[in-house]
Order: structure tokens, then sequence, then C-alpha cells
């Protein structure tokens, strides 16, 4: 479930759901931090200038290097450490756009999308970390007679 954006965003919910279909191909995961990142490139421009190349490209870059981290895990066996490392990068958004919060740099509605999607987008990516962990422990118990590998 992708997060309702701010009022202010009406461009961000059309795309969102142009991007439905391209959900289904990719996992849902990487489709709503796709989104998100539709929506935060925007949103960073608009800070301060003293801020936009500093706290913004950060954050910009945080996200892009969670969507890298997707992409990888995507078409990657060894999926579990880049879904790590996207959930960590999440981490960093998460504070980082606290940070952008405190310091006014966005109003609380748009901190409040965020952080909401940011939460949903490492929801889906729990799941899948569980569920490729799950798959993989059922691949390595079932050849040795119950004993874990």
């Amino acid at each position: 479930m992708t997060p309702t954006p701010p009022p202010q965003s009406p461009e961000f919910s059309a795309r969102s759901h142009a991007g439905g279909q391209a959900a289904r191909a990719t996992g849902p995961a990487l489709e709503a931090m796709y989104q998100f990142l539709l929506w935060l490139v925007p949103t960073l421009e608009k800070f301060p200038r003293s801020q936009k190349f500093l706290l913004g490209d950060r954050l910009q870059a945080q996200a892009l290097s969670v969507l890298d981290s997707l992409i990888a895990a995507t078409y990657s066996r060894e999926r579990a450490g880049h879904l790590r490392a996207a959930n960590l990068e999440l981490e960093k958004l998460r504070f980082g756009m606290r940070l952008a919060k405190d310091l006014r740099h966005l109003d609380f509605s748009r901190y409040e999308f965020a952080a909401r999607a940011i939460e949903e987008i490492g929801r889906l990516v729990g799941g899948w970390l569980k569920t490729h962990t799950q798959t993989i422990a059922a691949q390595h118990g079932g050849g040795h007679d119950g004993a874990a590998a």
C-alpha cells in the first residue's frame, strides 16, 4: 500500500497509479521506493539553497542507494545482503528526513508522508528478506534430514 501524498503533491498520486503495473514486474518494495523517489527529488529541490546541496543531496543519495540495493536484490541470487543494505540506508533516510523536519526544511505534512512511505518500504523489504531467508532455510534444511546447515 502506497501512503497518500501531502495535499501539495497532486502529481505524485497520478504517477503512483500509473506505476501499478510496474510493481508486478519489479516487486512491490522496488516499485514503492521508485515512487517515493519520484516524490522526494522535487521535494528536495525546495530546500533552502544552503541545505539543498548538503542535506538534500545526502538524502537523495541515501534514497538512490536504497533503490540500487533493491535492484541488485531483484537480479541476484544472494538477496539477503542487498536487502540488509537497503534496510540500513532506509534507517539513515529516516533520520535524515527527521533532521530536515526539525530544521524546518520540511513541513509536517511532507515529513509525515515521507515517514509513512519509508515505513511501508521498510515493511516490504523486511517481508522480502524474511521470505528469502525462509526459502533458503527450507532448501538447506530439506536436503539434510531436517538438520540445520
